[in-house]
């Protein structure tokens, strides 16, 4: 058993921090910009809550994160009563924000200045993955460091990998999203497609998705999309979000990426229908637009 705080309980935190208390068995100390909502994890799970980052980060073996973005991250980390300033020496700062490697590079420097250490740690598999404890986890980082942190990410992960050092976690994140948004505009274009033609969806995917055009996102999203339902899963907003770091990142390293960019400004017109809180799948209601 660990002692271990949780910083950030949105849709991915507020899950995550329970596995960590319930299936890892760890002491859990959580905090969240909203007191009200730390209260109330801490009274559904047993732990403790914090009136600050530093606070919740106090005597702490392994501090989470998991917020909005590079602002957020150093507000929660390095900002005025930010977790940094109270971590013990050796402990561990593992960051769940899908951020840029640039943050991540910056928080494994000051994390190493002040004597402890840090692990940019994106996750895969949105809510659902969250709340199941089956997200994918890409890290970066040191061997060792790793090494420890492992068996406490496992209490929400079915899948964790080191991938080098710091930053790297952050850049495979963009892989990720990267191969995501070709999958999405692909399928909806295909179902857009097969209403067109006047093919069954439902019998359509049922066949194609058991050959080389299957995916997790076929499997996991073609029935709402079938139905013009959009309140599943990741949202569009934050989609954009992280499309708009992989391509800065491309800008960096010289990466071509012209359909990433292509479907970035398709999302950008479903957040111009009012789809800002739809899911990545809404791609096919731009199609089907009249």
């Amino acid at each position: 058993m660990a002692r271990t705080a949780f910083i950030g309980l949105g849709v991915m935190g507020y899950p995550m921090a329970a596995h960590l208390k319930h299936k890892g068995g760890h002491e859990v100390t959580v905090y969240n910009r909203t007191t009200a909502k730390a209260e109330k994890w801490a009274s559904e799970h047993g732990g403790d809550f914090a009136e600050t980052p530093a606070k919740a980060a106090k005597d702490a073996d392994f501090v989470f994160a998991c917020v909005g973005n590079d602002d957020d991250l150093r507000s929660v980390t390095t900002g005025e009563n930010g977790a940094f300033s109270g971590m013990k020496t050796g402990a561990v700062f593992i960051d769940h924000t899908t951020a840029s490697a640039a943050v991540a590079r910056e928080l494994d420097e000051a994390a190493r200045t002040a004597g402890f250490h840090f692990l940019d740690a994106p996750v895969s598999g949105g809510q659902a993955g969250a709340e199941n404890g089956t997200l994918t986890v890409m890290v970066g980082g040191e061997q060792d460091v790793f090494d420890r942190a492992k068996p406490v990410i496992d209490a929400y992960a079915r899948m964790v990998g080191l991938m080098g050092p710091a930053g790297n976690g952050q850049l495979t994140k963009m892989v990720n999203q990267i191969c995501i948004a070709g999958l999405v505009q692909g399928l909806s274009e295909g179902v857009h497609f097969a209403k067109s033609a006047g093919l069954d969806v439902e019998q359509v995917i049922d066949v194609i998705a058991k050959g080389a055009a299957g995916s997790w996102q076929m499997e996991n999203r073609h029935k709402t999309m079938n139905q013009s339902r959009y309140d599943f899963g990741f949202a569009v907003d934050w989609m954009r979000k992280d499309l708009g770091i992989c391509l800065a990142e491309a800008d960096s390293n010289g990466a071509k990426l012209p359909v990433t960019a292509l479907v970035d400004q398709f999302y950008k017109e479903v957040q111009s229908m009012g789809g800002n809180r739809w899911d990545t799948s809404s791609l096919l209601a731009r199609l089907e637009r009249k």
